[in-house]
């Protein structure tokens, strides 16, 4: 297991602005995508719990460019976990421009902070993670405390 879940996207013009690069807030669209497909591939009791009263409350999100890309270069999001606590959530998010020959380009990261919170929208409170959640992570959990410690 490569330590991270991974999204693969190829850029639309729809994506870029008006010099031809891929818009900055697509990134984040991007990260907001990758953590769906995680729920929907890897932990699909959460999205019914979505459905009944728990949320998902993106606290901090952030992103830095390194390069670079246009419409129709192919990208993948990998999605990390850095911090798993008893009610918030922390990802990185490297993303990749994948060449034609497999060639790697780091062009992006990204992090984002998640707390689950459960309730009426009046009376929303901080939630435990489900353990649906937590077992689709920990395959990931090693590796995060793996960067804890460096």
């Amino acid at each position: 297991m490569p330590g991270y879940y991974e999204l693969g996207h190829t850029v639309g013009f729809e994506e870029t602005n008006l010099v031809g690069n891929v818009y900055y807030v697509n990134y984040l669209r991007w990260q907001g995508r990758c953590r769906e497909m995680f729920l929907k591939e890897l932990a699909p009791e959460v999205l019914a719990d979505l459905r009944d009263d728990l949320k998902l409350f993106t606290l901090k999100v952030d992103c830095e460019f390194f390069a670079e890309i246009t419409a129709f270069d192919d990208v993948c999001v990998r999605m990390r976990l850095v911090d798993l606590a008893q009610t918030q959530i922390e990802f990185a998010f490297d993303y990749v421009k994948v060449s034609a020959d497999g060639e790697e380009t780091l062009v992006a990261r990204g992090r984002q902070r998640v707390a689950c919170m459960r309730g009426p929208n009046t009376r929303t409170v901080p939630a435990r993670v489900p353990p649906a959640l937590i077992r689709a992570l920990a395959p990931f959990q090693a590796l995060a405390g793996a960067e804890a410690a460096a």
